[in-house]
């Protein structure tokens, strides 16, 4: 059976474009068959993450009318597929939940994942990507803005049918200030699945337009992202850093 994920934010800047864009690559190393979906019509990233920006069909031509669903569906070059949404300030009006569900339909045969990037914030797109899938992924940093953020997201998604799967907490530097985990999770009353370190490989890979999971996948960020994955498929893989990292994060106090 196939899995509608929503990953999804209270607040924008908290890395979860990173997140789809490498959980997609990583279920794909696991031998899944896996669709990221960029639900964020406005501020679109996803496929800028992946270098596949240029492509001539988007999920904006799908909700217009001009396309159908087999015509935005890119393949990666890592295996998982891209419906990408258009980079430019063109807008699509007045989309519903009924939009995202009429073209995930249409994704259910043959594939075990499909993600969705949904658009940051407590917007109505954001609302109503959330509602279209069976289930969420909550990403929050571990700072108290996002926190309270990812809070008031959860809470609104609760009067969906949406199963919430937990908090993915992104981009940790383990620095004073900080919020303990035990806090975040009886602030959102949610279980934290998955903790993604602050990793400057991430960035470059960015750069590059990959997946960190590619790039480097030697990395912390790297390997705790497919752990993450691991648990979404019921296995178990535990991130084994390298020496030369630890002593990096030691020296500079990271």
């Amino acid at each position: 059976m196939t899995r509608i994920i929503a990953i999804s934010s209270g607040k924008g800047g908290v890395g979860k474009t990173t997140l789809v864009a490498n959980l997609a690559a990583a279920l794909a190393q696991y031998g899944k068959s896996v669709v990221a979906v960029d639900a964020n019509l406005t501020t679109s990233n996803l496929a800028l993450h992946l270098g596949m920006h240029l492509y001539p069909k988007t999920i904006h031509d799908v909700f217009e009318g001009r396309a159908k669903v087999s015509d935005v569906l890119y393949t990666h070059k890592t295996g998982f597929k891209v419906i990408p949404a258009d980079i430019s300030l063109r807008k699509t009006k007045n989309i519903k939940s009924h939009h995202y569900i009429d073209v995930l339909y249409k994704l259910l045969e043959g594939h075990d994942f499909i993600l969705i990037d949904t658009p940051a914030g407590l917007g109505k797109e954001s609302m109503a990507a959330m509602e279209a899938a069976d289930e969420l992924l909550t990403v929050t940093n571990p700072e108290l803005p996002a926190v309270t953020d990812a809070f008031k997201l959860v809470m609104l998604a609760s009067k969906y049918s949406t199963h919430n799967l937990g908090i993915i907490l992104n981009r940790v530097k383990n620095e004073t200030h900080e919020l303990p985990a035990e806090h975040i999770e009886r602030m959102i009353g949610l279980p934290i699945i998955g903790t993604v370190p602050e990793d400057r490989e991430v960035r470059k890979a960015i750069a590059m337009k990959e997946p960190v999971v590619v790039y480097n996948p030697r990395s912390p960020a790297a390997q705790h992202i497919r752990a993450i994955a691991a648990s979404l498929i019921g296995e178990t893989y535990t991130p084994r850093i390298p020496l030369s990292y630890r002593l990096f994060n030691w020296l500079y106090g990271r």
